[in-house]
């Protein structure tokens, strides 16, 4: 288990959801978490992943939501809970675009920043060749 600064998001209030052409940013109105794969979302016990119906707007729906929970770990990967619903990061290597899975920065209150990589926790755990 690791020391993350996923946590500092519970309590943040989710203010706008920015889709970057392959990827998505959930800000926080400060902290900003960048998703360079393409999460799964879960809202009113539905299921979407990229391309299916509604995934941007189920995304979307979440914006107002406050954070209740994460997670981090190699079973669930990276889970923002808002209690309606949920984003989660755990990508397959073939959907890895580039070398960095996700980031979160921007918070006000600490100069603390984190970025997740394949083959560092909980990520470890993938055959990423």
């Amino acid at each position: 288990m690791t020391d993350s600064l996923l946590s500092a998001l519970i309590g943040q209030e989710l203010g706008s959801v920015v889709f970057v052409r392959d990827y998505v940013q959930l800000d926080f109105d400060g902290p900003r978490f960048t998703l360079f794969v393409w999460p799964q979302v879960s809202l009113d016990s539905a299921v979407r992943v990229m391309g299916d119906p509604g995934y941007r707007d189920a995304l979307c729906a979440l914006i107002g939501h406050t954070v209740l929970a994460t997670t981090e770990n190699p079973e669930a990967g990276l889970v923002v809970d808002f209690g309606r619903g949920s984003v989660t990061v755990k990508p397959q290597p073939a959907h890895l675009e580039g070398p960095e899975i996700a980031m979160l920065s921007g918070f006000t209150d600490r100069e603390d920043w984190m970025v997740w990589r394949p083959q560092e926790y909980p990520f470890d755990d993938l055959e990423w060749s």
